[in-house]
């Protein structure tokens, strides 16, 4: 979903769209909702009153529907000023950086972040939403899904290009599909969106490796996404 164009348009139909601050964008988008495996929500999406309105009601119907959610950039804005949009949904999951991430705690644990224990605080705001899983990305990614914490410390590069969280949203969606689809018994029961995302921080570090080895500092995010395949079979395929 993509506020940046005011259109939103479903994967295979590209001819097909809405205006996503239309009266009648909930209606429109929820035709498509049986086609998606996953919905993004966020990257593009801007802050505008009646887009939001349509975001909140699409939010809804996805999870009557039991659609996995990745939610990033101004989705998570969304959802720091209501938490129980996303609240128990344990198919959601909220990729913040750094001031999204200390947005979100202030907002859901009505404190500050405790910088001396950031594992701690991503395990704390998982469990104070409901046992969401919460990505926190940083030097280091921290994942937690209120029960246990993992570390992406995965090479990345010393440059962070501008849409590289798009790419990391967009193959987390992906792999949450996936390993949902795997189910906990190809998992070591552990939780597959925790695994997924574990998976999609790679990748994208892996991807922002690749990419400065040959751009150095003029890499840009389009470079990373031609690493795709390639990165995907170095860590998953060899």
């Amino acid at each position: 979903m993509s506020g940046g164009k005011r259109t939103m348009e479903p994967t295979g139909d590209p001819q097909q769209g809405t205006n996503s601050d239309s009266p009648n964008a909930v209606l429109e988008v929820e035709k498509w909702l049986p086609r998606l495996h996953a919905l993004v929500v966020g990257p593009g999406l801007g802050r505008d009153g009646p887009i939001l309105d349509s975001v909140k009601g699409i939010l809804e119907s996805s999870k009557a529907r039991d659609i996995p959610v990745v939610v990033d950039a101004d989705g998570l804005w969304l959802v720091a000023q209501q938490p129980a949009l996303v609240h128990g949904y344990q198919k959601a999951v909220l990729t913040p950086n750094h001031m999204e991430f200390s947005r979100l705690y202030e907002a859901v644990l009505r404190g500050p972040v405790d910088s001396s224990d950031p594992r701690g605080s991503v395990l704390r705001l998982s469990q104070a939403l409901g046992n969401v899983t919460v990505v926190q990305k940083g030097e280091h990614d921290l994942i937690s899904d209120g029960q246990q914490v993992l570390t992406c410390s995965h090479e990345g590069s010393s440059r962070r290009c501008g849409g590289q969280g798009d790419l990391l949203s967009g193959s987390l969606g992906v792999m949450v599909h996936w390993a949902l689809l795997a189910g906990p018994e190809k998992t070591n029961g552990s939780s597959p969106l925790l695994l997924a995302a574990l998976g999609a921080c790679s990748l994208t570090r892996q991807c922002n490796h690749q990419a400065f080895q040959k751009h150095g500092r003029s890499t840009t995010t389009t470079d990373m996404i031609a690493e795709v395949g390639a990165a995907f079979s170095t860590l998953f395929e060899t």
